[in-house]
């Protein structure tokens, strides 16, 4: 039996679903995880960042000691994002349909409220200086090289790769932490 808290943050993904008309079936339909919201996060500064970044207190602290051997191996990583909540990346969801984009096309660029891995505490977006940030020319980078290489030591896998199966487009900046 699930509990309260969990009732309540189920009520307000269903609520957001229905307000954007996203189909109630999309994440059985595409293989999506239902990502809960943290209890903690701590803070977590990037270089050329105007505030701190949110994230769990695990991946925060395997992304600094991964941040730190990036640069000691000449490649400098910039946090883009961290933690969002579902009421932030609903109101992303709202601001392409604004621009006049499909709830389609939005839904391969952005995950549904409650299903993004942002919501974990664990997600980061990735740039580099000299590169337009979430852009797919990151892969072209040596910082996404780097990442490649290296990221799975510190427990961060490439969460959209080209073709994935939840139906996204491919973000070779964003990175997750999977909790060991």
């Amino acid at each position: 039996m699930e509990d309260d808290s969990t009732d309540s943050y189920i009520s307000r993904v269903r609520a957001i679903f229905l307000e954007l008309g996203i189909p109630a079936d999309l994440p059985d339909t595409r293989g999506l995880q239902l990502w809960r919201e943290p209890e903690r996060l701590v803070d977590v500064m990037s270089p050329g960042a105007a505030k701190p970044f949110q994230l769990g207190p695990e991946a925060a602290a395997a992304w600094t000691i991964l941040q730190t051997a990036a640069t000691d191996d000449g490649v400098e990583l910039r946090l883009l994002s961290g933690f969002r909540g579902l009421d932030f990346q609903a109101q992303l969801i709202r601001r392409q349909l604004a621009q006049s984009r499909t709830l389609e096309v939005v839904l391969k660029i952005l995950a549904p409220p409650g299903y993004s891995e942002h919501h974990s505490g664990c997600a980061v977006d990735v740039g580099t200086p000299g590169c337009p940030g979430l852009d797919e020319d990151f892969e072209n980078t040596a910082a996404f090289a780097w990442l490649s290489e290296h990221a799975g030591r510190f427990g961060f896998t490439l969460s959209f790769p080209r073709g994935n199966r939840y139906g996204y487009i491919y973000e070779p900046w964003h990175w997750c932490y999977r909790i060991r």
